[in-house]
């Protein structure tokens, strides 16, 4: 596998690392700061609308300037957030804490590429094994993020505690900025983007392509949505932090490890086969769930998810790639993108009022059917991918 493909995975990790570091810290800083109880998770739901806004034009952007100098502009862009973060924690300004999230959020939203990425890095046929390397970095940072938001905490005096996390966070993406200068990346992405491609509303009626973002947009959001309602309801039944902190951990590992054949699994079964299989995971994610609340079944379930996160949002990844021509790119991945991690964004506000409402075991139940409606298109939507795509 090419080295440049590690490297970018490198960079994934740290981008991944800091996001850790923000979710660990950012709801807390809010209770601080917030002016009223109501606006407590205001910077936490701000940062996601920048990642979400980001996803548009950092692939058209990359399109114009190509890969590396848009991944340096994002790197900049969350560098600025960074700094913005701890001038306005210094001067304890909530408003102004909340800018710099959006624009940490920007930063991440050009990250999401990076897995595109490292597709293009290498030959057609390591291009499931490029994706899921690209996303193997999330091991790191399941290891470094929660140690670093603990550790940076103690970098300055207890008034200034959150800070600490927020220069850690400046310094992962500085280091980022740094490997991104080595990296190799072609500069054919930028001379085929920029060619005229199909309109988007002619991707759109692709089954296939409808296909892989809905796949990649139920993955993501379900497991947002589960995973962040998790410790509430462990919060319910009477578990403590450490317990429910335990259970994201190794959540998280079940998200990223098998990243390591992931790649190999997609090029032995076919992308779609591998979604199918993901999606089988997290229904029995949800099983786990409904059956009881002992501490080992929120262990089970979690890993479960975790696992079938990864199979279907990597192998949704690189079903995408094979329902375009390299012309249609920025706008099949920005499209790709934006709908993805619009749908994060709609779950991860939604999450704790559902868990309000409705309660853990319908939470559970509501989730069901979207598994379901992806399996049943998998059945019923054929490949129709033309041979010259089926290399792209």
């Amino acid at each position: 596998m090419n080295k440049q493909v590690w490297i970018l995975s490198l960079c994934q990790a740290l981008l991944t690392t800091g996001n850790i570091v923000l979710i660990s810290v950012t709801a807390l800083i809010g209770q601080s700061l917030a002016p009223m109880p109501s606006l407590v998770t205001l910077p936490v739901a701000i940062q996601f609308i920048g990642m979400m806004c980001a996803t548009i034009p950092a692939s058209l952007i990359m399109a114009r300037i190509g890969r590396k100098r848009g991944f340096t502009l994002g790197n900049m862009i969350g560098i600025a957030g960074a700094v913005c973060c701890i001038y306005a924690l210094w001067l304890a300004n909530f408003y102004l804490f909340s800018v710099g999230t959006f624009l940490l959020g920007i930063g991440i939203g050009f990250g999401t590429l990076y897995r595109f990425a490292a597709m293009e890095l290498c030959d057609a046929k390591y291009h499931s094994r490029a994706i899921s390397i690209s996303m193997a970095g999330g091991v790191l940072a399941a290891i470094l993020g929660p140690f670093l938001a603990v550790q940076s905490r103690e970098w300055l005096s207890s008034d200034l505690s959150f800070i600490g996390p927020f220069i850690g966070v400046l310094l992962l993406y500085v280091l980022s900025l740094c490997l991104l200068q080595v990296v190799a990346l072609p500069v054919e992405y930028h001379q085929t983007a920029t060619k005229k491609g199909r309109r988007l509303t002619e991707l759109l009626t692709q089954s296939n392509y409808l296909l892989a973002v809905a796949s990649g947009a139920v993955a993501y959001s379900v497991m947002i949505l589960l995973m962040t309602v998790t410790p509430l309801a462990m919060m319910g039944c009477g578990y403590s932090f450490e317990q429910s902190t335990q259970v994201i951990q190794w959540h998280v590992l079940g998200m990223f490890v098998p990243s390591f054949f992931t790649g190999h699994l997609i090029d032995r079964i076919g992308a779609k086969n591998t979604i199918l299989l993901g999606a089988v995971f997290m229904l029995m994610c949800c099983i786990v769930n409904l059956t009881g609340t002992t501490l080992i079944q929120f262990n089970i379930a979690l890993i479960l998810l975790g696992v079938g996160w990864n199979f279907m949002f990597i192998a949704a990844t690189r079903f995408l790639t094979m329902t375009y021509q390299p012309e249609d790119k920025p706008k099949a991945q920005a499209c790709n993108e934006f709908v993805v991690f619009s749908s994060v964004t709609i779950a991860s506000l939604l999450a704790g009022w559902l868990n309000t409402t409705i309660g853990w075991y319908q939470l559970n139940l509501v989730t069901i059917p979207f598994m379901l409606v992806i399996i049943a298109a998998l059945f019923i939507f054929k490949p129709q991918l033309k041979p010259s795509l089926q290399h792209k």
